[in-house]
């Protein structure tokens, strides 16, 4: 998850980079309202951390622009004012989560945490994409370029695992597992015929073939195959 600091106090926000990057999490820290406009429109973030008090343009401010820009990210304040007037005008102005100062970083951990679970729940990812190829998980339909392609139900559980895992050799065990169901070997082709069915439709005569074939290890889709 990517996040955006936007803390005056360069102490702490050193603290909170640190502490957040320490758990796995990709964080920016800027030190003034400005900046942290700037920053937060110029790239997508997942979440912002603002303070209450920021020189030039104070935290409410920056969270009333962010929305009024259609940013949608999940906004966390840190203040030094606890009082619930403060925290309502906070959330009224589009903060998601109010965290007073000092804190522990636990909590700050944690409400980051579920802040971005309730993101992901709130933003269902709807179409999976790579190079031309799309694969829209509403309508359950795949088109390469301007073409609709007509897959059959496990041909398309197929696209949808090896779309998942963009980049990344999958066995052959994994896609039994994961399409098929089966924790077992059955000692068929059933893996070969499908893949091969599947780039008969995605691959065959469209330009760059995006599936291929690892040898000794499983099958691979990217744009650069």
């Amino acid at each position: 998850m990517k996040i955006l600091v936007i803390e005056d106090d360069v102490e702490t926000a050193n603290f909170v980079q640190r502490g957040l990057r320490e758990i796995g999490y990709d964080v920016t820290a800027v030190h003034n309202g400005h900046d942290g406009l700037t920053r937060a429109c110029a790239e997508d973030w997942d979440m912002f951390i603002v303070d209450r008090m920021l020189p030039g343009i104070d935290g409410f401010q920056v969270v009333t622009s962010l929305r009024a820009r259609q940013i949608t990210g999940a906004i966390l304040v840190l203040t030094t004012l606890g009082g619930i007037d403060d925290r309502v005008l906070g959330l009224n102005a589009g903060a998601d989560d109010y965290l007073t100062k000092p804190f522990a970083f636990a909590e700050l951990a944690a409400r980051v945490a579920a802040l971005g679970r309730r993101s992901r729940k709130a933003s269902p990812e709807l179409q999976l994409r790579i190079a031309d190829l799309e694969l829209d998980l509403l309508a359950h339909t795949v088109r390469r370029g301007t073409d609709l392609i007509d897959l059959q139900p496990r041909e398309y559980r197929l696209l949808e695992y090896l779309m998942r895992h963009l980049g990344q050799v999958v066995t052959r065990t994994m896609l039994l597992e994961n399409v098929w169901d089966l924790y077992f070997d059955p000692h068929t082709n059933v893996v070969e015929t499908h893949i091969s069915r599947l780039r008969a439709k995605i691959d065959r005569g469209r330009g760059v073939p995006l599936i291929s074939t690892v040898r000794g290890f499983g099958y691979s889709i990217s744009a650069a195959s």
